[in-house]
């Protein structure tokens, strides 16, 4: 039908995409979580360096980074923590590349099992992602800035006062 041949044009479209961003690139990165979980590592190591609230932060941002490995455990019906404890400790023990292969329901080398992702469509996902979050953590600092300003109006009785005449 003319949809299949739609969806097949499509597809055929973003592979050659991928390859060529492979290709002006020169990288791919492990799939399967491997590179968040890579990244989660380090930036708790460097937290620890850090200390005070920006070490609150980093840890958030690695804890947010785990998202992908959890989401890929979930949605392959497997248990999420028991999955995350064993790919984190295979990651640190055989290697950078260890991510969740999902066929199988467990740890491997995703750059062995032919798990991979373009370096720049990876470098794009997290840069989105953060902005996102740093756009919502925004907007809720000025709606708690609102908040506390209207309540120290209430408090001091000037939120009505003066503009309708008298207390309400």
């Amino acid at each position: 039908t003319e949809h299949v041949i739609d969806e097949v044009e499509r597809a055929l479209e973003d592979a050659i995409k991928v390859v060529k961003d492979v290709m002006e690139d020169g990288a791919i990165l492990p799939g399967g979580g491997a590179t968040e979980i890579e990244l989660s590592i380090r930036l708790d190591e460097y937290g620890k360096q850090v200390g005070g609230k920006e070490a609150l932060a980093i840890e958030a941002f690695s804890e947010a980074l785990k998202i992908i490995p959890k989401t890929l455990a979930e949605n392959a019906g497997l248990d999420t923590i028991d999955m995350l404890v064993k790919v984190i400790s295979e990651h640190k023990t055989k290697g950078k590349a260890i991510g969740i292969d999902v066929s199988a329901g467990e740890p491997a080398d995703m750059l062995e099992r032919g798990v991979i992702e373009p370096l720049r469509v990876k470098k794009q996902a997290i840069k989105s992602a953060s902005e996102a979050a740093i756009m919502i953590l925004r907007i809720d600092d000025v709606i708690a800035a609102s908040k506390l300003e209207k309540e120290k109006d209430k408090e001091s009785g000037s939120e009505y006062e003066g503009k309708y005449g008298g207390e309400y």
